[in-house]
């Protein structure tokens, strides 16, 4: 089936076990260099944000892991908050719980809730990002959230359209019909007319590419596709503080406070 082998980015992906464990290893590392304050944004295990905050805040964001709403936690991400905390930014990584547990929806209300928490703690606009499924929550927020709380938002290798996954194995856990698929669909809202910009690994399906590339056309914002990096090494730049991706992201969030840029 076409759509499975366009979405299904671990069969795509043979090596992505060594990759996470790398993933785990590293943000593990970051975590014991910058211990986080635990924000909990409701009664759930899971709803909990690691917060990195630098000694000088110049702005905010927020970050989501990815793994098809079905896998992963915070611990999977904590070292893509490097590269802006290095510039500043206090940065915000949750948890939340997992399909099948609870329906796609529920995840659309945690990560609204844990982005006010979030806001209610900095006192900012913050720039929210995610990978993957982070991605979709990225522009789910957009969408449902005022400016005074999501600033813009870069979703790295989002999804936009939900109901090409409706066919596919992944949405055994999801269990989403067409009608669903489309209701949280963040491309079938208005665009809220606030920065933003989609980053896509270079080496990734066509599906991938043409999902970031028509949702910034739909939104009026910008994309690009990151050269040979595929659905998993698409995070590599974020640790980096010099990469120009994280210093796009850096420079929203400064723009969003009006922080002053020292690049």
């Amino acid at each position: 089936m076409k759509l499975e082998i366009e979405y299904n980015n671990r069969a795509r992906v043979p090596g992505h076990p060594a990759i996470i464990a790398e993933w785990m290893r590293d943000a593990a590392a970051f975590r014991e260099a910058h211990p986080p304050e635990v924000i909990a944004y409701g009664p759930g295990e899971r709803e909990r944000i690691d917060l990195f905050v630098p000694k000088h805040v110049r702005g905010a964001a927020l970050f989501f892991h990815g793994g098809y709403w079905q896998a992963l936690d915070r611990s999977s991400a904590s070292h893509c908050a490097a590269g802006l905390f290095e510039h500043g930014i206090a940065v915000g990584v949750p948890s939340y719980d997992l399909c099948p547990n609870v329906p796609l929806a529920r995840i659309v209300e945690q990560a609204e809730a844990a982005a006010q928490a979030m806001h209610a703690r900095m006192g900012l606009p913050m720039v929210v990002s995610g990978h993957s499924a982070g991605g979709h929550l990225t522009a789910a927020l957009m969408a449902r959230l005022p400016a005074e709380v999501v600033a813009a938002g870069v979703p790295v290798s989002g999804l936009f359209w939900l109901e090409p996954l409706v066919e596919t194995s992944l949405n055994k856990a999801l269990g989403l019909d067409a009608a669903e698929a489309r209701a949280l669909s963040p491309a079938l809202l208005p665009s809220p007319g606030r920065p933003l910009h989609c980053a896509v690994g270079g080496a990734e399906s066509g599906e991938f590419l043409r999902q970031s590339r028509a949702f910034a056309e739909l939104w009026g914002g910008t994309w690009e596709a990151l050269p040979g990096l595929d659905h998993f090494t698409v995070l590599s730049p974020l640790p980096q503080a010099d990469h120009p991706l994280t210093m796009r992201v850096a420079r929203l969030a400064w723009q969003a406070c009006g922080a002053v840029s020292i690049i």
